[in-house]
C-alpha cells in the first residue's frame, strides 16, 4: 500500500457519480475546473472512467432506486479506491431523511471514507477535504 500513497501524493484521478443530486454540488465540483480554482495545477483530475479513478466523489441522494447502480460502479473501481461524500445529502440525507426511498444506512451500498458538509459546500471545503483525505494517506 505504501507504493499506492506514493503515487497519490502526485495525482489524484477522481470520478463523479450524481446520485439523485438537486445539482447543486454538482456545480460547485464543476467550478473546481474553472481557472479561479483550477485544481488541475494540484494534481487532481476529473477522469471519465472509474476505471482509472483512485477518488469517487459522491453527491446527492443514495435512494433505493440508484443505490445498486452505485454499488456496481464502486465495484468496478480498481481497489484500493477512496470515496468522497460531497454535500450534505451523502452525510444525512438532508430535507429527504423520512422518505420512504431512503436508505437509512447509506453505507450499505459503498463505505464512504471522508464526508464534506455543505449543502452546497465551497469549493475551498472541497479542495481542503481532498488535501486532508492525502495528508492521511500518507501518514
Amino acid at each position: 500500500m505504501g507504493w499506492y500513497n506514493k503515487r497519490l501524493a502526485k495525482s489524484i484521478w477522481v470520478f463523479h457519480v450524481s446520485a439523485s443530486p438537486c445539482n447543486n454540488c454538482d456545480i460547485e465540483i464543476l467550478d473546481l475546473l474553472t481557472p479561479y480554482y483550477d485544481i488541475e495545477r494540484f494534481g487532481i483530475k476529473l477522469v471519465g472512467s472509474i476505471r482509472h479513478a483512485d477518488v469517487l466523489l459522491l453527491s446527492g441522494i443514495v435512494n433505493q432506486k440508484v443505490g445498486p447502480m452505485v454499488q456496481r460502479i464502486y465495484q468496478q473501481a480498481p481497489k484500493p479506491v477512496f470515496v468522497v461524500g460531497v454535500g450534505t445529502c451523502p452525510s444525512s440525507g438532508c430535507c429527504f431523511n423520512d422518505s420512504y426511498n431512503i436508505s437509512q444506512n447509506r453505507e450499505e451500498f459503498i463505505p464512504i471514507d471522508l464526508y464534506i458538509p455543505g449543502c452546497p459546500p465551497k469549493p475551498e471545503a472541497m479542495i481542503e477535504g481532498v488535501v486532508k483525505l492525502v495528508e492521511v494517506l500518507n501518514g
